[in-house]
């Protein structure tokens, strides 16, 4: 039986390559990131939290974790980051994941959340949509 690995690491590569290989959400986005600079043209979509726990069998070790991917919009209203997240869920959810290390058992939606940015001038739209990914350590 191999020994377990966490999946966090790989899986955040296979999400971020994943979605910026697709043309149709390089259309739709300024970027795709792991980490935001403070200048950083809207609309945009970065990875955030992730959440792992173990999903082990007999024979193997597993790993479930639920991560969450942030849309950013200054658009007037949440349509532009609605079609944005749309677009990411399509893109992985019950989609095959190449994940190093790891074989990819399952995507599944788990939530999305429309949220506006208080802070002045209060023009920020913020959608949260977050996946559970199952894996196992290969062999």
């Amino acid at each position: 039986m191999p020994v377990s690995d966490s999946a966090l690491l790989p899986l955040q590569a296979a999400v971020l390559t994943t979605l910026k290989a697709d043309t149709q959400l390089r259309g739709l986005v300024q970027g795709v990131f792991d980490w935001v600079a403070e200048d950083q043209a809207y609309p945009y979509i970065v990875l955030g939290e992730a959440i792992e726990t173990p999903d082990n069998a007999n024979d193997s070790h597993g790993s479930n974790t639920v991560i969450t991917l942030h849309v950013w919009s200054q658009y007037r209203g949440y349509a532009q980051a609605l079609r944005i997240a749309a677009r990411v869920r399509a893109l992985l959810e019950h989609r095959p994941l190449t994940i190093a290390g790891h074989r990819h058992v399952a995507t599944y939606y788990v939530s999305q959340q429309t949220l506006t940015d208080p802070e002045p001038p209060g023009d920020i739209r913020h959608v949260p949509i977050s996946f559970r990914v199952l894996t196992q350590v290969s062999p």
